[in-house]
């Protein structure tokens, strides 16, 4: 069966469908012929959708459904039926008053009442989770190269709260309670590890991950350590990332997408996507071809189009 066509007649669900990733997710899925069903807490607030809705194909292959990933059985009907689930809502609270409560428990039972949900639909033959490098390479004694056989030190995290901590540690809690509950219950469970993403985007406001790569630009000084530190990648190739490991059947466990080119004076933390690219994986953006101002160049136009940069 050829790539293109593999969507045809298959239907999956989106979770966070509306945000940066899921909305440029469901956009691919509906090109290559895939029925989506997006789920969101407030399918009917047009604020919010009307950029899924205005998709080619979205009037005879998407469909909106409310759901609140924090309410277990929340996802039971929109899941029931579909042969894969791409998890990609997250919360992405850099402030809080109350880590466990606000930041932590809404992201570890998410993935786990997707996951519960997923069991209880008998149809759904694999589950894409969108993970973070933050749960691999936060560490605190730096290594030359990190692989997907890496997880981030939670205690680490605690003790130097560095920006975006709570995101880390929340991330990493959530994957390791969603890899014991895939043992248990026999679920078909693949992670995927995006760098800081980079790239156009349909959603009406920027999103943070674009604030991040941008904030140089912006002289957003607060973000500063996360793109000075870490390596990005573009959206499109996340996306079609995605779709590859759930097409590929012999995809199996964790996989870290991120580009490989990035100035080095930035010494970022070294993350490979080698056993992404060992799977058949080709990057549409590759270093061999591109550079890190390629990646940005996508969102700036974007910013400019919505008028949230200056021309």
């Amino acid at each position: 069966m050829e790539a293109e066509n593999r969507g045809n007649g298959t239907t999956v669900c989106v979770t966070g469908a509306s945000g940066f990733i899921g909305s440029w997710l469901v956009m691919r899925l509906l090109e290559k012929g895939y029925f989506v069903r997006a789920t969101g807490r407030d399918p009917t607030n047009l604020n919010k959708v009307k950029h899924l809705l205005d998709l080619p194909k979205a009037e005879t292959h998407l469909s909106l459904w409310k759901a609140d990933l924090t309410e277990e059985g929340s996802l039971d009907d929109a899941i029931q039926g579909c042969a894969g689930v791409f998890h990609v809502a997250t919360p992405m609270e850099l402030s809080f008053n109350d880590l466990e409560n606000e930041v932590i428990k809404p992201t570890v039972n998410g993935v786990l009442n997707i996951m519960r949900s997923c069991c209880k639909a008998k149809s759904v033959k694999r589950l894409i989770y969108t993970s973070t490098t933050g749960t691999v390479a936060v560490q605190r004694h730096p290594q030359p190269e990190f692989n997907e056989s890496f997880w981030t030190d939670i205690d680490f995290c605690k003790d130097q709260k560095m920006t975006a901590w709570m995101y880390f540690v929340a991330k990493t809690m959530a994957e390791k309670a969603a890899w014991e509950f895939a043992k248990e219950h026999g679920l078909d469970l693949v992670t995927i590890h995006p760098s800081v993403v980079i790239g156009p985007f349909i959603t009406p406001s920027r999103p943070l991950s674009v604030d991040i790569s941008l904030s140089v630009i912006t002289r957003n000084e607060a973000l500063y350590p996360m793109v000075t530190q870490t390596r990005a990648v573009h959206l499109d190739d996340v996306c079609n990332a995605h779709i590859y490991l759930f097409e590929h059947p012999e995809a199996k466990g964790r996989y870290i997408c991120s580009f490989a080119g990035v100035d080095e004076s930035l010494k970022p933390v070294p993350c490979s996507s080698k056993k992404l690219v060992d799977l058949g994986f080709k990057f549409k953006y590759s270093p061999e071809e591109h550079d890190v101002g390629d990646l940005v160049s996508d969102a700036i136009e974007s910013c400019r189009e919505k008028g949230l940069m200056p021309v």
